[in-house]
Parts: structure tokens; sequence; C-alpha cells
């Protein structure tokens, strides 16, 4: 598999393995196929685990950790998030020392190489439209991630408890474009990558998603980008493997995609496997995240990457049906 450096970080492969899939987001699965999915990723050459506590209340990092008992394979290396909000900064440090704590006991690791922020970053001002009565569970304000989280994540990196750290980049497009230019900066963060530029139920604001402008910025500064939602939650599949409302947003997105897969018949192409070589073709993206449950959706993802990019031809006729929807 195709290797590509990480920012300033370290080569990774051209593929992640996201934790959605094994902690049971993205439709059911059995621990034990879980388990052998993360060892046959390994085996295809993936060397990066993209987890988080909230993926299955730490189904995915326990499925790690009885894949490899905490000694994973030489040149394998692990993610995990915490969704931190905004809480009184004198809490910062103790509430996400004490995630982060939680996440490397169920992956029986010491050290995790990579700790993202998961929460959405705002600006102090900011009133979310939807759900602002809990916006403070989700979001982090700009103020507090400047003067509490920073802090935090620079003493978690001192402390060996991590090997650097990272930013989701959903948040307010603004503030994230904002955090990475700033002289702290994260290591990498996790940007929307794919097609449709769609963001789905992870987008809470009103303004443009913008995720081609995070990365651009994120690859101005040096900062590594890890792709995320390349077939936007099964938006850009065939079908949807799981019972969604008509009003969800993914179903929402399968229903616009429709050129998409049209096209896709055009060319006999699987649609799963154009997203992600589509993801895999943008550029600043170093890694794309897989949400796959099993061995099979992980080959089908396998044989993408090992196809390569698209054509520019074939990104054009792509771009053409004008479906970015950010």
């Amino acid at each position: 598999m195709q290797t590509r450096h990480l920012g300033t970080l370290w080569p990774v492969s051209s593929l992640t393995l996201g934790g959605g899939g094994i902690g049971n987001v993205w439709g059911a699965t059995t621990r034990e196929e879980a388990v052998a999915t993360v060892k046959a990723a390994v085996d295809a050459g993936i060397t990066l685990l993209d987890l988080a506590p909230g993926y299955g209340r730490g189904e995915a990092e326990m499925v790690v950790g009885e894949a490899f008992g905490g000694r994973l394979p030489e040149g394998v290396r692990t993610t995990t998030k915490y969704q931190l909000g905004s809480p009184d900064a004198a809490e910062v440090y103790r509430k996400t020392e004490e995630s982060l704590r939680r996440s490397l006991l169920h992956m029986k690791r010491e050290q995790v190489d990579l700790f993202f922020l998961h929460s959405n970053i705002c600006p102090d001002s900011f009133t979310y439209p939807r759900f602002a009565e809990r916006q403070d569970k989700f979001a982090t304000r700009w103020s507090l991630y400047l003067d509490a989280v920073i802090p935090a994540m620079e003493k978690l990196k001192a402390s060996g408890l991590i090997g650097a750290w990272g930013i989701t980049g959903t948040g307010v497009p603004l503030v994230i474009r904002q955090a990475l230019m700033h002289s702290t900066k994260p290591a990498a963060v996790q940007a929307v990558a794919n097609l449709m530029d769609a963001v789905g139920n992870m987008k809470q604001y009103d303004e443009l998603g913008e995720p081609r402008a995070i990365i651009n910025a994120a690859r101005s500064a040096g900062v590594g980008v890890m792709g995320i939602r390349a077939v936007a939650a099964g938006s850009l599949c065939a079908e949807i493997d799981r019972e969604l409302p008509d009003e969800e947003a993914t179903a929402v997105d399968h229903r616009a995609a429709a050129p998409f897969r049209a096209l896709c018949v055009k060319w006999g192409e699987d649609p799963a496997i154009v997203a992600h070589r589509y993801a895999l073709s943008m550029k600043g993206v170093d890694t794309v995240v897989l949400g796959v449950k099993n061995r099979a959706e992980l080959a089908q993802c396998v044989e993408a990457a090992d196809r390569g990019a698209l054509s520019a031809e074939e990104m054009a006729a792509i771009d053409a049906l004008r479906l970015r929807r950010a």
C-alpha cells in the first residue's frame, strides 16, 4: 500500500482503519469479525488505526486491545479522541487525562501516538442554531481552546501519554482555520474529504462547511490531514446499510448522490470504490479513514487504494455533476 507523510509526523499508509465500523457505528458487526478485520487491515499494509471512546462505548478501542494484546506490530500506530465540550478551564486537563487513560486501558497501551480534541471548536460568542441548549457538551469555545486545551495537550505530550495531538475539523470553519494557523498548532486535523463535500449530521451550524478550505489551510501550515467521511457515511455507496429516517442527513445526501451512482453504472464501477479513490486523489489528504465493519468491506477499500488515483478526466466528470453540498 502507498505510504504518505502525515504532515510533519511520520509516514502512514494511504488508508487508515477507522473505529466507527468495528465499533458498531456503521451497522452491526461482531467482536470476532471486528478483531479479524483489524488484523486483516494490518496484514494489508494499513499502519494507522483511528479510534475513539465514542465508537461503541469503547468497543473499537477494546477490539484493538484484544487483537494485539497491547503489542502493536512494528510501524503500526493508533489515535484516539475526546469530546471535551466547554467545561470550566480548571477542569480541562483532568477530564482530558481521565478520558485518555480509559482509552489506553481499553487498548492495553501506555501511550497513544496521536490524540484528537473531538469537539467542535467555535467562537466564544457563537450560538448553534441546533442543539444550542447542549452545545457546551459538544463544542469547545475558542478562548478555552487557547487557554486550556493547548496547554493540556502539550502537558500530555510532555508526560509521554501521547506522541502528538490534533483536532477534528468539523467545527465552525473560520475558527478551525485559525487553529491551524496558530503559533501552537495541532500536528494533524481530521477533515471531511468526499466528492460532495458532505459534512452530514456532523455540521450543527448554518455556515458553509468549507472542508476543502480546511484541507488547504492545513496543507499550507504543514499540518497532517486525515480525510474522513470518504463515502459520506454511506451516502456515496450503492445502498445505505442501516435504517435511517428519510429526513436524516445521510439519507438526504444519498438521494442527492443519484447522479454519481448513475455515472458509476455507466463506468461499470462500484460507487464506494470510486468514492474512496476520489478521496485518495484529493490534494492535501495524507490518509483516508475507513468506516468498514468487516473484512469484505475492507477488501473493497484496499482494492480502491491499489487501483490508485482517479484520472484527471474522471475527477472532472465527477465534479461536473455539481454535487458539492458544503
